[in-house]
């Protein structure tokens, strides 16, 4: 965020080295915040370093900077988005009669800092359900590409026939697996899976009955937290009614003050006054033919009331 007049804002969407010619741009013009937003762990620690040399403060966004100097972190909490993930897996089992569930436990991509919470999240819920009657099958190695996410299932589910349940981290690495159980003939409401994101995809799985549900990250709150937590530190002022919580940094053993927003699992239960209230995806992208029925059942209509803002 940079600033050379009061009320002005730059906003640079830069990779890789970009990324770091923009941000010294951004210093040499007078920022004086910078939110920082990497894909994956440690990428942007140059950016971070030079920020740090030149007296300004990082806010690292949505991804933690392993090893980095950043102020402070915005983002949903990972471990609860592990947890509900574990959770949403366990009552959907319960609720569509899955009653000795023998799962595979899918990952995202180890490098992404954000996966060893999920991880650590939903590996504490599934713990119980492991000594009580649920079978751990497999553990495959973990991927953000839905390809390769495929491959390693359509491998352990060959390798171990048993398989009727799957923890797996995303809608899109979710989706082709569901589209490979489909072409077994495997019934909706028989083989649960999870999900992240909220996608289009995610959402009609669960509308036909093949995806339990899907952890949802209003991304609108996670933007205004930023934009607020941004004017506090812009204006020298510590943000203490905003930061709710700590993220460790595994690199320096370092804890950084953060804003932890609240992720929520979404099911058809919920879709109308989430997702589609938020319009997060419009009604009328997700409700295509093959899904009206689902869609009415789920009481999604096309103009739904919208939910509040956060109020800051």
């Amino acid at each position: 965020m940079a600033g050379l007049q009061p009320g002005q804002y730059r906003v640079q969407t830069k990779l890789g080295g970009d990324m770091l010619s923009a941000a010294k741009s951004d210093i040499k013009n007078g920022a004086s915040v910078l939110i920082v937003d990497t894909r994956y762990s440690g990428f942007n620690i140059s950016i971070e370093s030079y920020a740090k040399a030149h007296g300004v403060p990082v806010i690292d966004y949505d991804w933690l900077t392993t090893g980095g100097t950043r102020t402070y972190y915005v983002g949903f909490d990972s471990l609860k988005i592990g947890v509900l993930l574990g959770q949403g897996l366990i009552s959907c089992a319960s609720a569509w009669g899955d009653k000795h569930p023998q799962v595979i436990v899918m990952k995202g991509d180890p490098l992404d800092y954000n996966v060893a919470l999920y991880v650590q999240g939903y590996d504490a819920v599934l713990a119980r359900q492991f000594s009580h009657g649920w079978t751990d099958v497999s553990n495959p190695a973990g991927t953000w590409d839905p390809l390769i996410a495929q491959s390693e299932f359509q491998q352990q589910y060959k390798a171990h026939k048993n398989i009727n349940a799957a923890l797996t981290p995303n809608d899109t690495n979710t989706a082709p697996i569901i589209s490979y159980l489909q072409s077994k003939h495997i019934k909706p409401e028989t083989f649960p899976t999870t999900g992240l994101d909220a996608g289009i995809s995610g959402l009609q799985n669960i509308l036909a009955g093949y995806q339990c549900g899907t952890v949802y990250k209003p991304i609108y709150l996670e933007a205004q937290a930023a934009a607020a937590l941004a004017m506090y530190v812009r204006a020298g002022i510590k943000p203490t009614s905003l930061l709710n919580g700590h993220i460790n940094d595994p690199q320096t053993s370092t804890p950084v003050a953060s804003v932890l927003l609240t992720p929520e699992w979404v099911t058809t239960e919920n879709m109308s006054s989430t997702v589609i209230a938020d319009q997060f995806v419009p009604a009328a992208q997700l409700c295509t033919a093959k899904y009206i029925l689902a869609c009415v059942t789920a009481g999604i209509r096309s103009r739904p009331w919208p939910r509040p803002y956060l109020d800051l």
